[in-house]
């Protein structure tokens, strides 16, 4: 999703600020799942090989762009650490100029989990506080089944899941998430989605 820049730096999980404020919560228990199943040197090997893409913004703080799913499992899960990969250092910035950089880059997303724009100073202020987004995990989820291909657009998931959100009840959701993903892949192969990211349909002719 990001260009790599080599410039490493181990920081603690409590420390590092998110830019979103939901995940899926199905997602994150995958992935501690995941995790679970590791001996320690392939979780150690997890850690080294996964940088979290993160931005340097005022105070110096690390804000993290992408990987919100797995910082979350892994707060949850006892690690204390996680490498970090810095795109930018904009701690010179003052905090209304480093968000405006931060959206027109695309590297935040402060929607709630109803979809709700959020002001900045409501996102989570650590990875542990990330609310849940059911429709992020059927996105997630669906998009696994083959719903759409994966794609390098930020935030595309949650494109769909904005998508689902629209179409799907939650009470479907919360009762059968299988029935759920079904009707996400039904949803998916219609032309009205045909702008989302990684659509995978076809036309209707007219």
């Amino acid at each position: 999703m990001h260009p790599v820049h080599h410039h490493l730096v181990k920081v603690s999980l409590e420390e590092i600020l998110p830019t979103q404020a939901t995940v899926g919560y199905q997602e994150v228990h995958l992935k501690r799942k995941e995790w679970a199943s590791l001996n320690p040197k392939k979780r150690a090997d997890l850690i080294d090989s996964h940088w979290f893409p993160s931005v340097i913004g005022p105070g110096n703080k690390y804000y993290i762009v992408d990987h919100h799913h797995l910082g979350l499992a892994l707060h949850q899960e006892g690690q204390k650490s996680v490498m970090l990969t810095v795109l930018k250092d904009l701690s010179w910035l003052d905090i209304q100029t480093f968000w405006k950089v931060m959206e027109f880059s695309q590297w935040v997303h402060p929607y709630d989990g109803e979809g709700n724009r959020l002001e900045y100073q409501a996102l989570p202020k650590m990875v542990a506080d990330l609310k849940d987004d059911p429709y992020r995990s059927l996105a997630g989820l669906a998009r696994n089944q083959g719903a759409y291909a994966k794609q390098n657009t930020p935030f595309a998931e949650f494109m769909w899941a904005d998508y689902f959100r629209l179409h799907i009840k939650l009470k479907t959701i919360e009762s059968s998430m299988e029935k759920a993903i079904q009707t996400a892949l039904d949803l998916a192969k219609k032309t009205e989605a045909s702008y989302l990211p990684g659509w995978a349909g076809v036309k209707e002719e007219k």
